[in-house]
């Protein structure tokens, strides 16, 4: 999810081996190879070497992403490419054709043996249009380095699908944090390029601290300037969030994960993944900062859940060259920033009082700044559009007020037995990792899985613009909503079912 604070959609891969640290022997069948200096970190530019299995006409093309899973705008990471060159395995050099913005054609690729090239950082490399976001990009300075995969790798035409093994050569005392697979041959191992994306590295002057919760492993890599904040301090203020996360849904559903900080000059947000995320910010003493990314990492982690075990085609396979949105952000995104606020909520870190004060400010953010005309199902399918990313913000606004309701809902049709989340964990089990569901029909299977009357709902307030019943559904809990005031406030006689449906809707989180 991106935040900028932009949040940022997940991109899924297909995992064939568990995620970690773990030494392990990967199979090398048409697998590339890449190896990335980072000894030599001179003009701002990652050093790197492929070593392709034997090529075909079929992929004459090296192709560099234009996008990438869940940043809603145009990278054309090709403009960041300073040289590239072919040579066969005499060292002869082969022609190459730099054919479009993202693509390099190759003359003879049967022959190819390497392909070198440099690729500028993005934080410090300056562009006209579409700048990418920090979190999204690539900085390589003198005591670390942050390497998002699609800013610094690309893939042959045909061989999106095809294993990557990743060596980094860099100095002795750097320290690397990543959720890739470390070989025994020691290195990094990515099933596919959509893993090597859905994997951010960071090297340099790191600290490190991990911790089990309830049989996840959790790791926390930090790089800051000055080194005024460690990993230690970052794991215990996510200790309880991650605990409420375990509780909220009866366990957690990955068994390790990387948090990955870097303290800078500039705060631009996170961008989450499936097994990690990283969190840029600017440095400051921890006290100013914790409050906030306990907030943030609560929602990022989230994504464990969605869209990681629940997604779309479209998502599973994602077109690097051309962006095809997925109209289901409002599961992605505004599911996520819900959830997250209710866990925080439901396991005390909250008080109801901040609850409420976060359900106004996203009311007047929502309304004040964002153009009502646009449907969550709209915001979705004009992401990429100039005017769609203008309205792209307010899925985390009205995306989650509408979810809050959906919930509501749901309650109400169970008697209290049955909320969102229940929902979504009934249909991770249905789908998971790697059986995406059918973009196209997936209001159907949320119809089927819950309550005819739920196509009414997706009716109005997800596919459609009728105005949200924030006042009648807040009722149902014993809850007051004075629209003018934008105010909340529990009613002084609520009624026997609006406690019982009240009381289900808080159902407290224990954290042990």
């Amino acid at each position: 999810m991106k935040k900028f604070i932009k949040l940022q959609l997940l991109a899924i891969a297909v995992v064939f081996y568990s995620c970690g640290s773990g030494k392990m022997d990967v199979p090398t069948a048409q697998t590339v190879d890449f190896t990335v200096n980072l000894n030599d970190r001179s003009n701002d530019t990652f050093k790197v070497e492929v070593a392709p299995p034997v090529l075909s006409e079929d992929n004459n093309i090296y192709q560099f992403a234009a996008t990438a899973p869940g940043t809603y705008q145009v990278m054309d990471i090709g403009r960041y490419v300073t040289s590239f060159a072919a040579f066969d395995k005499n060292g002869n050099e082969i022609g190459t054709k730099h054919l479009s913005t993202n693509q390099f054609e190759l003359s003879t690729p049967e022959k190819i043996a390497k392909i070198e090239y440099q690729i500028s950082e993005t934080w410090d490399t300056p562009v006209e249009v579409n700048p990418i976001y920090l979190m999204c990009g690539t900085s390589i300075e003198n005591d670390h380095t942050l390497i998002n995969g699609q800013a610094v790798f690309g893939y042959f035409k045909g061989m999106q699908g095809s294993p990557l093994k990743i060596r980094l050569d860099y100095p002795e005392k750097w320290h690397i944090g990543t959720a890739l697979t470390l070989s025994s041959d020691g290195t990094y191992w990515a099933s596919d390029y959509d893993k090597a994306v859905d994997s951010p590295i960071l090297l340099g002057n790191l600290t490190k601290a991990s911790l089990d919760v309830q049989g996840t492993n959790i790791d926390v890599y930090t790089y800051s300037k000055t080194s005024q904040i460690t990993s230690n301090q970052v794991l215990e203020t996510l200790k309880n969030m991650l605990l409420s996360a375990s509780g909220f849904l009866n366990g957690l559903p990955v068994k390790h994960y990387t948090f990955l900080f870097v303290f800078e000059d500039k705060t631009a947000g996170a961008w989450e993944h499936s097994y990690s995320s990283e969190y840029i910010y600017k440095e400051a003493p921890w006290k100013d900062l914790k409050s906030s990314i306990s907030h943030v990492t609560a929602h990022e982690f989230f994504h464990v859940v969605t869209p990681l075990n629940l997604h779309s085609q479209i998502i599973a396979h994602f077109n690097f060259i051309t962006p095809v949105p997925s109209e289901h952000l409002w599961l992605y995104e505004g599911t996520t920033e819900w959830a997250s606020n209710m866990m925080l909520f439901r396991s005390g870190q909250n008080s109801m009082d901040e609850y409420f004060k976060n359900l106004e400010r996203k009311i007047t953010i929502d309304t004040r700044h964002f153009d009502q005309n646009y449907s969550l199902v709209k915001i979705s399918e004009t992401s990429y559009t100039p005017e769609g990313n203008k309205q792209y913000g307010n899925i985390y606004m009205k995306g989650a007020l509408v979810a809050g309701l959906l919930n509501i809902r749901l309650l109400e049709l169970s008697n209290g037995k049955i909320g969102l989340v229940d929902v979504i964990k009934k249909l991770t089990k249905e789908y998971g990792p790697d059986k995406p569901f059918d973009d196209a029909s997936f209001f159907g299977v949320v119809i089927k899985a819950t309550y005819p009357e739920i196509k009414d709902f997706i009716d109005k307030y997800i596919e459609g613009t009728v105005p949200l019943p924030i006042t009648d559904y807040y009722q149902k809990l014993g809850i007051d909503y004075d629209a003018d005031q934008n105010k909340f406030s529990l009613m002084s006689q609520p009624t026997k079912d609006q406690l019982k449906l009240r009381k289900a809707w808080m159902k407290p989180i224990k954290i042990d």
